[in-house]
């Protein structure tokens, strides 16, 4: 299991303490320190569309006009720290945040 976010967000800790207390072993990729590679971003906008953009960051409202109108694409590659987090590989399923549904899904036995 992976989980991309960042290394300062609260709620990339709690689920990391989560998945770890249920058992399972999870590698924890910070996107600002890694940056995720153009494959993985179009995968990340395959799998969620625009929402994996996080629209209601500081960042965001900090991002120029023109990048705000470019693609998800272009805007994770240009601030990887748009990610809504944490985005979650376990096997081929990829999850979006730490909601009770996501929670339920990767916390269980594989």
């Amino acid at each position: 299991m992976i989980l991309y976010g960042i290394s300062t967000c609260d709620t990339c800790k709690a689920a990391l303490k989560a998945i770890r207390a249920a058992g399972h072993e999870v590698e924890f990729r910070d996107v600002r320190a890694d940056p995720m590679s153009a494959d993985e971003i179009g995968e990340f906008v395959t799998a969620f569309g625009d929402a994996v953009v996080n629209r209601a960051s500081a960042t965001w409202r900090g991002l120029s006009d023109w990048l705000k109108a470019s693609d998800a694409e272009e805007q994770l590659a240009a601030q990887p720290t748009l990610m809504k987090r944490p985005v979650i590989r376990k096997g081929e399923a990829l999850y979006l945040g730490w909601d009770a549904r996501v929670q339920a899904a990767v916390l269980t036995a594989d």
